[in-house]
């Protein structure tokens, strides 16, 4: 009796070591393929937009084609516009748009309009710097921007033009929309170095009210200039004096 019950237990043993064993490779391999496919190489996708979030799911980075660009956002107050641009957008630990990647461009019916743009914003702010491309019909220009910007928060502005663009009548919403932007904080550019529409290459530096008060120039026919002005834009300095 005792013997046969030890053969019984030694065949429930070998039963649950073999299913133990099956389990653990089912578990094995599955856990193989999840991880295998997770850092498999895709070698191509097409998207139309890619937003890249934390594991909280904050967005930090929007990759776009022009249908479905983020218009912007900040403080959790979204911008009420089409943005029809290409490129990538970045926004900070709070979710704020802080700059990005953006391209634009084409020729038709014999014109040609492009513009390409690099930004990085102030915390809370627009661009404080700037990396430019603009041609329209021939006029090109290129250069390296910094602006000064308020220290109020652009959320601000973004609430007041938001509801300015949601009034119906056409002449009414324009004339709120220019309201609020008169009333808007300055954010003059006070650094300008690159290349101007007329071909000339210049550095230009402005006062903290975007008057320009320092600039050094050279011209399409090689002429180069320094000129210094005053708070009204007169021209105190200049060399090579006038004349020579």
């Amino acid at each position: 009796m005792a013997h046969r019950q030890l053969r019984r237990d030694l065949r429930l043993l070998k039963v649950w070591a073999g299913l133990s064993t099956l389990g653990f490779t089912v578990f094995a391999g599955a856990a193989f393929r999840q991880a295998a496919s997770s850092s498999r190489n895709l070698g191509e996708i097409t998207v139309e937009r890619i937003n890249v979030v934390d594991a909280d799911g904050t967005l930090r980075m929007v990759v776009s084609n022009k249908d479905r660009m983020h218009p912007g956002v900040m403080d959790g107050v979204v911008i009420e516009r089409p943005r029809p641009v290409a490129g990538m957008i970045f926004f900070n630990d709070q979710g704020d748009e802080v700059g990005g990647l953006t391209f634009t461009g084409q020729e038709k019916d014999g014109e040609r309009r492009a513009d390409a743009g690099l930004m990085f914003d102030q915390l809370k702010q627009d661009q404080t710097i700037g990396v430019t491309y603009t041609e329209e019909n021939g006029l090109r220009s290129a250069g390296f921007h910094v602006w000064d910007r308020a220290d109020t928060r652009l959320s601000e502005l973004i609430a007041k033009l938001n509801a300015a663009n949601r009034i119906t009548d056409p002449a009414e919403r324009q004339k709120a929309v220019a309201a609020v932007r008169a009333a808007a904080p300055r954010g003059p550019r006070r650094v300008f170095v690159g290349k101007q529409n007329d071909r000339s290459a210049s550095v230009s530096l402005a006062d903290a009210e975007g008057r320009q008060r320092l600039t050094l120039k050279v011209d399409a026919a090689g002429a180069a200039t320094i000129e210094i002005r005053d708070a009204s834009g007169t021209v105190t300095d200049r060399w090579p004096p006038s004349g020579r």
